[in-house]
């Protein structure tokens, strides 16, 4: 079996689970590190065991020659790294936000096709382990063959401090777009997941926090193409009850015509059919990495699919119709009224 050559690109809060899930994939070797800052590059590589540092991306792949490189770097510096990498023939995984604009993601979906390269979306939230638990459950029509509802509750309670986002995430506080934009896009991908192809939302969008400038909380309401409904009800300023509210992110009711699912925010699921009780549906998660190890299941599958020749999931063209319904609900809050897609 090709063992793949990776480069990275990016040294910010999020990149240190993707170096721990990298250093522990098989069929890979990470060669390089680059980041603006050689020092903290330098630092990434001592402590992961990655061979060399670079703070030029250019010069990097120039040297390395690697296979595929992972863009860890914020959404405005996408477009030319992918623009970049696809001209040096490496293939990419890049993290979300894709792009500031739905005119940039096209930009970049284009040069891709146009590429001979693949590039996948690291949308890591499909990949967290009580999601794809459930997705077997409903492909098993465990609670019935018609999808009634999708219910996600999410409260992070990060975000109702003067200094919210403490200093893990300070940018956040000056993002004009935040919840929607930067977490909700995680929702949108699950839902669409889950239930399907989404054809209408209808939204309501505020910023409970005054120190911050774009929204933190969001109700939303979605039609699946299948004639389910789903509602998102998320914010940030809030708290949950739960010990850890960044491990599932929020708790999920799904109905169907023979009972229920819920997800917990402690990772476990439940299965309660139509005049039963409700009972505990055993599966396996662990609590390493990110979020069930979300991050290395993400990572692991584009490798796997780079090695079988298979579609990412989150394959960039794909991944642009999570970027439709993301604008749509800006739109829809802005006007006041429901958007078709």
């Amino acid at each position: 079996m090709k063992i793949y050559k990776g480069v990275c690109i990016g040294a910010g809060y999020f990149s240190q689970f993707h170096y721990e899930a990298w250093a522990r994939l098989e069929n890979l070797e990470i060669v390089a590190v680059c980041d603006i800052s050689i020092e903290k590059a330098q630092t990434i590589c001592d402590t992961y065991g990655f061979a060399k540092a670079y703070e030029n991306f250019e010069e990097m792949l120039k040297q390395e020659k690697p296979d595929f490189v992972d863009v860890i770097t914020p959404p405005n510096t996408h477009l030319e790294i992918c623009k970049i990498a696809a001209s040096n023939s490496i293939h990419i995984i890049c993290q979300k936000p894709l792009a500031p604009t739905y005119k940039e993601s096209i930009q970049l979906a284009k040069i891709i096709e146009e590429s001979n390269v693949r590039m996948m979306v690291h949308e890591n939230f499909r990949f967290q382990p009580w999601h794809r638990e459930i997705k077997k459950l409903l492909v098993q029509n465990s609670i019935g063959n018609k999808l009634h509802t999708i219910n996600l509750c999410m409260r992070m309670g990060d975000g109702w401090q003067p200094d919210a986002y403490m200093n893990r995430q300070p940018y956040f506080r000056e993002m004009e777009k935040l919840l929607i934009y930067e977490t909700g896009i995680h929702f949108i991908d699950v839902f669409r997941y889950l239930g399907g192809e989404i054809t209408k939302v209808y939204a309501k969008l505020k910023t409970l926090n005054t120190n911050i400038k774009g929204e933190d909380f969001a109700w939303v309401n979605f039609d699946f193409i299948n004639g389910a409904v789903g509602f998102l009800d998320a914010n940030r300023y809030n708290e949950s009850t739960s010990d850890n509210p960044r491990f599932t992110f929020g708790k999920v009711l799904i109905e169907g015509n023979k009972g229920s699912i819920r997800l917990y925010e402690d990772g476990r699921i439940t299965i309660q059919l139509l005049g039963e009780k409700e009972k505990e549906h055993s599966y396996k998660f662990e609590k390493i990495n990110f979020a069930g190890d979300c991050v290395f299941n993400t990572q692991k599958h584009f490798i796997d699919q780079l090695s079988s020749g298979k579609p990412f999931e989150t394959d960039v063209s794909l991944y642009l119709k999570n970027i439709v319904v993301q604008d749509k609900i800006y739109e829809s809050s802005k006007l006041g009224k429901e958007i078709s897609i």
